[in-house]
């Protein structure tokens, strides 16, 4: 794999010339003004652009999508905001909570909720069990061209011609309510493919090859990878698909492929042939960066915890087991808040061989149609013992047609359990090994404790990930880990029957009944109202996190957790539950300060009450009437993984100000805490340590600064009453729009104001 330090040009889509050497290449037509908008992604993005210049765009996307733990929330900050119909297809499937087995009646409140809605504003929605988020929309709404936007990180639909990005809610109720995607014009890359993979590497084999080469750099942070090459024609759609779901663990901002002869007949087995265009780049494309990938040269692979970037191919792990499961172990106790816990993977050396505990294949990245039939055609005859194996289709119709081809019958018969469409292997509400144990799955995810363990009553799990070729013959070796050598030479053909659909799912676009009562359960709580941004900040530090990325995992934990995000106090109380476990006594503590003042702001109480509570320097009552008290986390990258607004949402209702950090991991945790009137600053990596627990920071003019467009704003730490020092705090690149959010408040404050 070829990394390009400089930007490459691609000419007739086959050969890919680095930037550097382009002066002595007569092959290249036109200057590169031209040249980069000749990629695919500059023509998508054109087309659904609203501004009048492509360096900053508008984007309006073609539809929308969301799942059970997130669209109650963002349903009910579109009321908020002025919500009136569906303006576009809003898909609401039911993937996540499907198995309602948290919180009583909670989980079927929210899907009963959003059935409602979808009837009320005219939505789709999918019942639980019938598909997962992506294989349905790959299914029924990706198509060539077109753009989509959902409130999930996995959202990429590029290997069917479709940009699709993942963000946080805050963005999905912008569309909602007509109005836009404000991005600046991104950095585009090119994916070059070439050759074809060897028997037994399967899709995860080659994402979990990319994004150890490029993750760690940020070579494709908030980039568009855009695939292209002949290898691309050596690949079926479902590999495609499979590769395309894992650039989110990249931290790209989107993806988009190549389209030729199998993506149309991929569209027209949906009955959506006229979905299809080709998509190619012009004669002489520019890209910002490239990366060059031989699939003959990847081999089976494994991703060690505790992320889809820990990679070794299954091979060097079997030849330097005892040293790699030392190294991973090692570092894996770097990462853990709780130092007791022990992965125990040294025990799990059995006869000089590793030996894990159990397989899963399921989801976007896991459950299609070739991913399983590889897996039965392995297990066919043969018996998973004592191992534990359980399949999950990624949709009825997949299933449907694995039953009709006896793929369900042989993994049955070999000991694997079926399961329906559901994700919850994925985000640790399903499935959730022992302690100590170590987990390998075709998902999308490996980060600590998403697998459903709790760290904080001493349990500890492992998730590796690999293809579901490597997890079948690992399976069928009763556990010992076993790299796949063989392919099925020639897979039955993939029969779609839309059947199971027609008859369960309710499509309301373009038919909203807006007398239709929205129907609401006792765990689905409105917003709470939140103040506007006031002159000046007072900010209490309640977490200090050192660890090189923090995981939005961590931020606000998954699995049962989840089952509350219909109910915003509820769920804030296991904000870095898992990492800062005081965290939010901590940030509660503050809060009730606030609201302190804000009873001197109405004559509640008197300036002597509320003086205390302030440091000596700003005791008299201006300052106090015109200085905000909230909550604080430093973290130095913080928000890798999930698009989940919760993250953001759930500091916010705790009463949090601001977040400081060197950088943030992804667009969409930063657009999160915009969204929720959270200001992002960042600091120079030299003042790290400047920033201690239980600091106060205080930021004057934070306003002013904020609307009069400035770049960065000087801080005061008081460490106590006597030392105190100063810091520079940067609002690097914030938007009118952004700026405006925040001193709203938040977007719903944002959207009420222009009613």
């Amino acid at each position: 794999m070829n990394i390009f330090k400089n930007g490459a040009y691609l000419i007739n889509g086959e050969q890919l010339i680095p930037e550097e050497q382009i002066k002595d290449d007569s092959k290249v037509d036109g200057k590169k003004e031209t040249a980069y908008k000749n990629t695919i992604a500059y023509h998508i993005l054109e087309t659904h652009n609203t501004s009048n210049t492509m360096a900053d765009l508008q984007i309006k996307f073609d539809a929308l999508a969301s799942h059970d733990i997130t669209f109650v929330g963002i349903i009910q900050t579109a009321l908020a905001s002025g919500l009136k119909e569906f303006p576009i297809p809003y898909i609401l499937t039911n993937c996540h909570n499907s198995l309602c087995a948290v919180g009583g009646t909670i989980n079927e409140d929210d899907h009963i909720f959003g059935y409602s809605a979808a009837k009320k504003f005219g939505g789709i929605f999918v019942p639980p069990h019938q598909a997962v988020i992506h294989q349905f929309m790959r299914e029924m709404y990706a198509g060539c061209g077109k753009m989509i936007l959902g409130s999930d990180s996995h959202t990429r639909y590029g290997a069917l011609g479709t940009m699709a990005i993942g963000e946080g809610g805050g963005e999905l109720v912008k569309q909602l309510l007509s109005h836009t995607y404000n991005i600046q014009y991104p950095k585009i890359v090119a994916i070059y493919l070439k050759g074809t993979p060897r028997p037994g590497v399967g899709p995860q084999d080659i994402a979990l090859s990319i994004i150890g080469k490029v993750f760690a750099s940020g070579y494709v942070k908030n980039k568009v990878m855009e695939f292209v090459g002949p290898g691309i024609q050596n690949l079926s759609m479902d590999f495609r698909n499979g590769i395309d779901v894992m650039t989110t663990e990249t931290t790209c901002l989107s993806s988009i492929w190549c389209t030729d002869s199998k993506t149309k007949k991929f569209l027209e087995i949906h009955g959506r042939g006229a979905d299809y265009k080709e998509l190619r780049p012009g004669n002489t494309a520019y890209y910002d960066g490239a990366v060059e990938i031989n699939l003959s040269e990847i081999k089976p692979m494994i991703a060690m915890p505790f992320h889809p970037s820990n990679i070794y191919t299954i091979d060097e792990v079997n030849e330097n087991t005892a040293d790699i499961l030392n190294i991973v172990e090692k570092t894996a106790k770097e990462q853990l808040a709780n130092k007791k816990l022990n992965l125990g993977l040294q025990d799990k050396i059995v006869n000089g061989r590793f030996k894990v505990d159990q397989g899963i294949i399921a989801g976007c990245a896991g459950g299609t149609f070739e991913n399983i039939m590889n897996a039965a055609s392995s297990l066919k005859g043969a018996s998973v013992k004592d191992f534990p194996l359980s399949v999950y289709p990624a949709s009825q119709p997949i299933f449907l047609d694995l039953l009709k081809k006896h793929a369900i019958e042989d993994l049955a018969v070999a000991g694997a359990t079926i399961r329906t469409a559901f994700c919850g292997p994925c985000f640790g509400a399903g499935d959730v090994p022992a302690n100590q144990g170590f987990s390998i799955r075709h998902t999308t995810r490996n980060f600590p404790n998403r697998e459903g363990s709790k760290p904080n009553e001493n349990q500890i799990a492992s998730v590796a990930l690999m293809d579901a070729r490597s997890i079948a013959e690992t399976a069928k070796n009763g556990g010992y880990l076993t790299a796949a050598t063989d392919s099925i030479e020639e897979l039955p053909e993939y029969n779609f029957d839309d059947t199971v659909y027609k008859h369960k799912i309710y499509n309301g676009y373009l038919h909203k009944h807006i007398e239709e009562k929205l129907i609401s359960g006792p765990n689905i709580v409105p917003w709470p109202k939140i103040r506007k941004m006031p002159e000046n900040l007072l900010l209490k530090v309640c977490a200090v996190i050192h660890d090189a990325v923090t995981t939005t995992d961590e931020l606000i934990p998954s699995g049962e957790t989840s089952s509350y995000r219909s109910n915003p106090l509820r769920l804030a109380e296991f904000t870095l539950s898992r990492k800062v476990p005081e965290y939010v006594k901590n940030a509660k503590a503050v809060q009730k300060i606030e609201n302190i003042r804000q009873k001197y702001l109405t004559d509640d109480i008197s300036l002597n009450e509320v003086q205390q509570y302030f440091p000596k320097i700003l005791q008299d009552g201006p300052d106090i009437k015109n200085t905000g008290i909230g909550s604080v986390i430093f973290a130095i990258k913080p928000g890798d993984g999930s698009a989940r607004e919760q993250a953001a949402s759930c500091q916010r209702v705790l009463g949090a100000d601001a977040n400081i950090a060197v950088d943030y991991a992804t667009k969409r945790y930063r657009s999160n805490l915009i969204n929720w009137g959270i200001v992002p600053f960042t600091i120079a990596g030299k003042d790290i340590n400047k920033i201690r627990l239980n600091d106060q920071i205080y930021v004057k003019g934070i306003k002013q600064a904020l609307s009069q467009g400035m770049e960065s704003i000087n801080g005061i730490i008081w460490h106590d009453e006597k030392e105190s020092e100063k810091i520079v705090l940067y609002l690097s690149n914030l938007s009118h729009s952004e700026r405006e959010i925040l001193l709203s408040g938040c977007l719903i404050n944002h959207y009420a104001k222009h009613e």
